[in-house]
């Protein structure tokens, strides 16, 4: 797991596969990247396993309680359109609107997102 640094307080997770498959890759990202002092990251949709968008696994939840308790705003980069659950789709919606979690369509708005 890999994270290379975009900025002074945001990293970007580097790697072509899945890399979160569990609540313990979520808590092992989280962990590196405070060790490494950003405050906030980027992740892409493809490095989620696909049961982190099913919202009755509880998988997303636990991740991205994590990253508010460490207090790392997060962007997750992809295309969620494809996603048909309406509470995903209510999920993304509130999340991007609190803004500590993001869903965004390109690292251009991920920048953006967690610069506000």
């Amino acid at each position: 797991m890999e994270i290379i640094t975009l900025g002074d307080d945001i990293g970007q997770l580097v790697s072509t596969g899945v890399v979160i498959t569990s609540i313990d890759d979520g808590t092992n990202l989280v962990g590196n990247a405070y060790f490494q002092g950003l405050s906030k990251l980027i992740i892409d949709e493809k490095q989620l396993t696909p049961s982190f968008f099913d919202l009755s696994t509880k998988l997303a939840g636990e991740i991205l309680q994590k990253f508010s308790n460490y207090r790392i705003k997060l962007a997750i980069v992809g295309d969620f359109e494809k996603f048909e659950s309406n509470s995903l789709k209510h999920f993304i919606f509130e999340s991007n609107k609190a803004g500590q979690i993001n869903f965004v369509n390109s690292t251009s708005e991920a920048i953006a997102a967690l610069n506000r």
